[in-house]
């Protein structure tokens, strides 16, 4: 028998399914984003309970129906909740781990619960090969956290200290809103990041708004919006989108470089598959001397690899 290791997230806009062999590599991952009605801004969590229950089993019977005939799962990682935290709870994460529960409980398979944040983080870690060191910074950015976190003891169970966080909205909020204003479809952050290559050399100033390990992006959103009403380039303003995103970005981590004194970073969430943000932040983090890891587009966005990645270290 063929060992792997099964993944799942069930995440506020996909569900998701991993599939790693024994040695790592990935076998099958497979997606699917929850659908939003034109011009909404989200989705009710009965909706997104409704809709993970019913997209994981066919994009499970998808993954297995392209394993060998003597596989067989020798470990199942899932995201049970948001954060790593007595108090962190959203109900679309309980479609995916009932599910895992029952996969475990039929197949005597150990089951491995985690975090949708130490999800990324673990798919961050298998995907950029780092960092390497036992601490390091993370910075997670995605439509519901923005935060910059110590990560202890990385290698087995890891232990996640919040340094710095936003104090109002979430750097994907911000991209959503203003792309829903600007005529995008939600999520907007793709659609927005297309609509911006066209704007780059007159991208409109946003002002950045952090202080030490805090950062806002409602009073940046605010400014964006009266731009639009104004009838700026719609182009303009989602480059001038990116630009304060990144900005606030390079800031928030030279702070807690400078607060820790570690040097390797590690970047993840949905918002950071936009290529320009990439772009400029190993610019201007470069020019100070900071290890920075990125993991490809692809498994930066909401995935399962981290969970089954996870799965893999217990063994």
């Amino acid at each position: 028998m063929t060992n792997y290791y099964l993944g799942i997230d069930t995440s506020c806009y996909t569900t998701s399914i991993a599939i790693l062999d024994q040695e790592g590599n990935l076998s099958q991952d497979y997606r699917k984003l929850l659908t939003v009605k034109p011009g909404g801004r989200g989705l009710a969590q009965s909706e997104m309970v409704f809709q993970h229950t019913r997209n994981l089993p066919g994009l499970l019977e998808q993954a297995v129906a392209e394993l060998p005939a003597s596989y067989q799962f020798a470990g199942i990682g899932v995201s049970t909740q948001p954060r790593p935290s007595a108090d962190s709870y959203m109900p679309a994460f309980l479609v995916g781990h009932n599910y895992a529960r029952v996969l475990g409980t039929a197949l005597k398979t150990p089951v491995h619960p985690i975090s949708h944040q130490e999800n990324h983080i673990y798919a961050g870690l298998w995907s950029s090969a780092g960092p390497l060191a036992d601490d390091f910074l993370a910075l997670h950015l995605s439509g519901g956290t923005t935060e910059i976190v110590l990560v202890r003891n990385s290698h087995m169970k890891p232990q996640l200290t919040i340094l710095g966080e936003s104090r109002d909205l979430h750097a994907g909020q911000f991209v959503d809103r203003v792309g829903v204003a600007l005529g995008l479809a939600f999520p907007a952050g793709p659609h927005l990041e297309k609509l911006a290559c066209t704007g780059r050399e007159q991208a409109s100033v946003i002002p950045v708004a952090v202080e030490g390990l805090q950062v806002s992006f409602s009073g940046p959103e605010s400014h964006a919006q009266r731009l639009i009403s104004k009838g700026e380039a719609a182009s303009a303003v989602a480059a001038g989108v990116e630009k304060c995103i990144a900005e606030s970005i390079v800031r928030l981590i030279g702070q807690a470089v400078t607060v820790t004194q570690l040097q390797q970073v590690l970047i993840v969430g949905g918002v950071t598959a936009n290529l320009f943000i990439r772009s400029y932040l190993q610019e201007k983090l470069g020019k100070k001397q900071i290890q920075l890891y990125i993991p490809q587009p692809a498994y930066s966005s909401d995935n399962a690899v981290g969970a089954a990645y996870f799965a893999l270290q217990q063994q």
